[in-house]
């Protein structure tokens, strides 16, 4: 179900599997064993699947709203950057990253986070999202 080799995709998805989409989608895939879950506040729920991706949906609409590529993913977002790279390699090949000191992660307004090892500085993990993320009645599932 999930393509760890498909491209990174802002605002859309990654490994195949599509932002906005139902939790409903992935009940085949959530109910193994090796996925760990992990409620966030009272409406927002994180599965950690296998070391490669985590899906984020929103419990008051059940859709999906961030994937971070992790570890064991090697797709890469704009055909160039991947999961071990330097971010100053990321940052010459993608100039609209800026780092977020209150988040610690780089940001960019094409709708995409990375965060780094604070020790190597090498990409550790990629998350896309949805626009609605910034609304302010995001949590409450109105979108």
């Amino acid at each position: 179900m999930i393509n760890l080799n498909a491209p990174i995709l802002p605002w859309v998805g990654i490994g195949g599997l599509s932002l906005h989409s139902h939790i409903s989608n992935y009940y085949p895939l959530l109910v193994n064993e090796d996925v760990q879950a992990k409620l966030l506040g009272k409406f927002l729920i994180r599965y950690e699947i296998n070391e490669s991706v985590d899906l984020w949906f929103n419990l008051m609409n059940g859709k999906l709203f961030k994937i971070t590529a992790l570890n064991k993913y090697r797709g890469m977002l704009f055909g160039k950057i991947r999961i071990g790279m330097h971010i100053n390699e990321v940052l010459s090949i993608e100039p609209s990253f800026e780092y977020d000191d209150f988040e610690e992660v780089y940001c960019s307004s094409k709708g995409i986070y990375i965060e780094t090892n604070p020790v190597n500085e090498t990409v550790m993990w990629i998350s896309v999202f949805v626009r609605e993320s910034e609304n302010q009645d995001f949590e409450d599932g109105n979108w």
